[in-house]
């Protein structure tokens, strides 16, 4: 068969190798990019910071939202106290994160509070848009407004591997938009051409030439094998199980899964120097109090047992975890809440200044919200991002190319 008739009549293995998770080209450099690990995690649906990290003693806190949407001081869902805090506020963990205490308590854990967004929006959509390409308005021009921040980063590198950014899911991610080295992992043992051996031949055997669609197949071919080689296998060819270390325990849940595959593709050595795992659900419009303990459990023990899989990488690896916006103070008709504002970020990692609270509490009284309803912003999320830039990613030099518009400031000193 001709190779252009061949092609005409394989949509079928063209979506199979869609299917694999592969995005853009992967270069063949196999120089390490960096030492460094950088791993976003981004709780997808707005967060509720004042559930997650609630000021549990505050008069205002307790007047606006049922106890069933606020952490406790006292009784079976009394929330973990923090030490170090934002002044006089007795800030508490939500009962179901234990975990993250330890880590909190370990010092290997800092929380970054009233952060997000300064303009304001309400939309998962634009929120979500604006910080993953690390801009403070859509309006904004330029020749990199499509390309999401960690792309741009990326972009910045003169050494890369086929795998230097990883995203831990079936999608890829705005953050990684426009980045020719990023690659979509939704699960290793499937990371492969879902082919018989004949078929998977053939299809290699069609991509010879030099044009855009060939170099990708080719470089898509490259990648898999690389991987597929790093995997340790028994004598038959089938892959050994992953087997975490420090008795790592993760919840078998897909944000689960995402974090293992991640941890496992650090310990393969493959130059991975950044990664983004997604973990949704948190649009709590209803139902909270039945949900949102669920999900703070699983993002609790996972990260926990995440963090203690690295163990051996701790000073190299820098974890940060984020939503797109917080939500309303007050509970709403369904017992959930509306979207909000301002919220809390999480810092993990060696090289983090944990078991402190950073950043500018005004507190939740009226006239201190903002427009009267929300956690007002004190700290632009950006100034998280370009403390992780500068002080562990090493780009100072690059800041206004990745994070555009935006005036470098002095800091919260996590790191």
């Amino acid at each position: 068969m001709q190779r252009r008739n061949f092609i005409q009549t394989c949509s079928s293995a063209t979506a199979a190798m869609m299917l694999t998770g592969i995005s853009g080209l992967a270069m063949r450099s196999t120089a390490i990019v960096n030492d460094e690990i950088f791993v976003l995690v981004f709780l997808r649906g707005g967060c509720d910071g004042l559930q997650l990290v609630a000021p549990v003693n505050d008069p205002h806190y307790i007047a606006d939202r049922e106890p069933a949407l606020r952490v406790a001081e006292s009784g079976d869902k009394m929330g973990w106290m923090l030490k170090n805090g934002l002044g006089q506020v007795d800030f508490r963990l939500h009962a179901a994160a234990e975990q993250l205490k330890e880590l909190y308590d370990a010092d290997q854990m800092a929380i970054i509070h009233a952060c997000g967004l300064t303009n304001g929006t309400r939309s998962h959509f634009d929120a979500q848009d604006m910080i993953e390409k690390g801009i403070q308005s859509k309006t904004m021009q330029g020749a990199n407004m499509n390309q999401g921040w960690l792309a741009r980063y990326l972009n910045t590198l003169s050494n890369k591997t086929n795998f230097s950014a990883i995203a831990a899911g079936a999608a890829m991610p705005l953050s990684l938009w426009g980045s020719p080295t990023a690659v979509s992992v939704n699960g290793l043992g499937d990371f492969a051409l879902q082919a018989d051996g004949n078929f998977n031949n053939l299809i290699r055997k069609s991509y010879t030439d030099e044009s855009v669609l060939g170099r990708t197949a080719l470089q898509t071919f490259y990648t898999i094998d690389l991987l597929q080689k790093k995997i340790a296998r028994r004598a038959n060819g089938e892959a050994v199980a992953y087997k975490p270390e420090a008795n790592a325990k993760y919840v078998e849940d897909q944000f689960g899964k995402s974090l293992r595959n991640v941890a496992q593709l650090v310990k393969l050595d493959i130059g991975m120097h950044v990664a983004t795992v997604d973990y949704g659900g948190w649009d709590t419009h209803e139902y909270q109090a039945y949900r949102f303990p669920e999900l703070v459990k699983s993002l609790s023990a996972n990260l926990h047992a995440f963090y203690n899989d690295l163990n051996r990488y701790h000073s190299k690896l820098t974890v940060l975890v984020m939503s797109e916006f917080g939500r309303r103070v007050k509970g709403n008709k369904s017992n959930g809440t509306d979207h909000g504002y301002g919220n809390a970020m999480l810092a993990l990692g060696g090289k983090v200044k944990g078991g402190k609270m950073y950043g500018n509490w005004k507190g939740l009284a009226t006239e201190q919200l903002d427009n009267g309803v929300d956690l007002a912003v004190t700290t632009d999320y950006r100034t998280i991002l370009q403390e992780v830039l500068t002080k562990r990613m090493n780009a100072s030099k690059d800041l206004k190319y990745i994070l555009p518009g935006f005036n470098q400031t002095a800091g919260l000193d996590f790191l």
